[in-house]
């Protein structure tokens, strides 16, 4: 799609929402993550709109929707919309109304930073976070923080490494109790 663009082409595509964290924080070389780099530091990537769950005929998950520039109005900028609870319920499947649309495109047009909606980053922050240009990592809902600050997760992460390492003690009593060193699988 992005090469049938001309220089000036601006392009909108729906996918699912892995299409923009997939491979983020990964050790080493992730393809998709490798090609959200070359978008990003080649200044494609516009903005990124996050869409709420049961919008799609096809599937439940929410879906993204990505929008490609080669002339972007902001260099060095990617704006994020986290719309995932701008919806109407509906039978089978939700719905956006003409005040959410209205709402998105505002947003979008305005090129804001809205609290709760809306997130303005740059490239350089886009790289320190691994490429990950999911809008629900920058915009917090209802005043809640979705991503936890690098210390509280090392020691969540401590924790639950300790937990693991008496659970694995345990299991090793239990099996020499059974008379089994660990290694044998019974299938």
């Amino acid at each position: 799609m992005l090469a049938s663009l001309n220089k000036t082409g601006r392009m909108a595509v729906v996918l699912d929402t892995g299409a923009v964290s997939r491979g983020s924080g990964n050790q080493g070389s992730n393809r998709e993550r490798d090609i959200r780099r070359a978008f990003v530091e080649a200044h494609l990537i516009e903005a990124v709109i996050l869409l709420p769950e049961n919008l799609f005929y096809n599937t439940t998950a929410p879906g993204i929707i990505l929008v490609i520039n080669r002339c972007k109005r902001h260099p060095g900028e990617i704006l994020l919309i986290n719309a995932s609870k701008l919806f109407a319920k509906g039978r089978p499947k939700n719905y956006l109304t003409d005040d959410h649309i209205t709402q998105i495109a505002d947003l979008y047009h305005s090129w804001r930073a809205e609290p709760g909606l809306s997130h303005i980053i740059t490239t350089e922050e886009a790289a320190r976070n691994d490429y990950n240009l999911s809008p629900s990592r920058y915009v917090t809902l209802n005043g809640q923080e979705d991503v936890l600050p690098l210390e509280e997760a090392m020691v969540l992460l401590n924790e639950a490494e300790e937990e693991r390492a008496r659970a694995d003690a345990r299991l090793r009593e239990v099996l020499a109790t059974l008379g089994l060193n660990g290694t044998e699988v019974d299938a």
